[in-house]
């Protein structure tokens, strides 16, 4: 039976060994990768800025998910030198085509006043909550850093905006704030899964504030008990990474479509009506905005709102849930966003279709001839529709003049 010296001797004659100074000199080459294969407690005291952690206890299982390119160069280290020569060898047996052993491991690139931080690292109670995360290699531990640091607005706190915080604040989305001035109703409560009997005649925002805490400590919920308007909607909007809609009239979408063009906060938007609704992403200037999709408002007796037409409470948990995927997508860089089409879903039918939507050349506000937005109030548009609801009336019932819809697939 071979020693452990001897294991470690094979393993260093099969691979190759690269000086601290050779590793440092790679830093900027954003094809190298830094791979720091010691326990997580090693790695929480320091590391090589930028290197993926992975303990050598999980290499073989996670390697291939969290660097998917055999073709990578990749450097290996450890404290000392041993651990990383050893993975070396198994990444080579896994196909991987340029590895290397950092010689002396960290202990000898601290040693020699090489660039190194403290890395953010996980609780133990949050690596336990959120242990299905940090097994899939999209997300890792760096994805739920990065959720934990990311900042969603809610606009609205009923019938989307319910199942939307609570699988953000679930995720672990580190700050959500949510901006709605209505009072819990008991007709809410068929849909508007925030809130409960005893809170009738309470603030939404205060009795989401103590739904989402209660749920996940982490979440800081800053709440807003006010309208949502031209003189603070750029404000409010610019302190966040994201904005979640699930506003209920015309006037507000377009409000927030101007301000999101002037801050570059994407927005993720959700309409539901009766049985029917749909999911779309307008991300500033990548893809349309609201009002390439809908130039103009549509006369009221083609957009009834939803307290006038009704609406299926669980249609809000799906297409809420939906945005909230989104939101967790456009956060993390995940996937295909839904930027530039339109998911559209039909309960009765159980079916999904997705539209493209395009650009529109001529858009008065993301056009390359739009002059310069200027944020203004719209409560002239659809006055008779505007409901305290949550829930935004459909936009699938709005005439398409611009022709920017397109339907995609089944």
């Amino acid at each position: 039976m071979p020693t452990s010296r001897e294991l470690f001797a094979r393993a260093r004659a099969g691979i190759v060994e690269i000086t601290p100074a050779e590793a440092e000199a790679k830093m900027q080459d954003a094809n190298v990768i830094f791979l720091d294969v010691r326990e997580a407690d090693e790695h929480e005291q320091g590391t090589i800025p930028g290197a993926h952690h992975i303990p050598r206890g999980f290499l073989e299982l996670q390697v291939e998910g969290r660097i998917p390119d055999r073709s990578a160069e990749v450097i290996i280290y450890c404290a000392g030198g041993i651990r990383s020569a050893l993975a070396a060898q198994t990444m080579q047996d896994l196909g991987f085509k340029s590895v290397s052993s950092l010689i002396g491991g960290f202990n000898r690139w601290k040693d020699e006043g090489r660039t190194w931080s403290v890395p953010k690292v996980l609780t133990g109670e949050q690596r336990n909550r959120y242990h299905r995360h940090l097994l899939l290699p999209e997300v890792g531990e760096k994805g739920q850093q990065k959720l934990l640091e990311s900042k969603v607005l809610l606009l609205g706190a009923g019938g989307l905006g319910s199942p939307a915080a609570m699988y953000l604040a679930a995720a672990g989305v580190g700050t959500l704030g949510i901006i709605d001035m209505d009072v819990v109703d008991a007709s809410n409560l068929q849909r508007q899964i925030l809130h409960n009997l005893d809170r009738i005649g309470d603030a939404k925002v205060d009795s989401a504030k103590r739904t989402i805490t209660a749920m996940n400590p982490d979440v800081n919920v800053v709440p807003y008990d006010m309208r949502l308007g031209a003189d603070n909607v750029v404000e409010i909007m610019g302190e966040y990474d994201l904005v979640l809609d699930g506003t209920d009239n015309f006037p507000t979408r377009y409000l927030v479509n101007d301000a999101s063009l002037i801050t570059g906060v994407p927005v993720v938007h959700g309409s539901i009506f009766r049985f029917e609704g749909q999911v779309t992403v307008f991300d500033p200037y990548k893809g349309p905005c609201y009002r390439c999709m809908v130039p103009e408002p549509p006369p009221p007796e083609l957009a009834p709102s939803c307290a006038e037409a009704g609406v299926l409470g669980v249609l809000c948990g799906i297409i809420g849930s939906l945005e909230a995927l989104e939101a967790i997508k456009m956060l993390l860089g995940l996937g295909d966003p839904l930027v530039g089409r339109l998911l559209s879903y039909d309960a009765l039918e159980e079916s999904f279709r997705t539209f493209k939507v395009k650009r529109d050349p001529s858009c008065p506000t993301c056009g390359p001839d739009a002059g310069e937005i200027v944020i203004a109030e719209y409560d002239q548009l659809c006055m008779p529709h505007i409901a305290r609801s949550s829930e935004p009336a459909s936009t699938l019932a709005v005439p398409d003049p611009s022709g920017a819809l397109e339907s995609a697939s089944v």
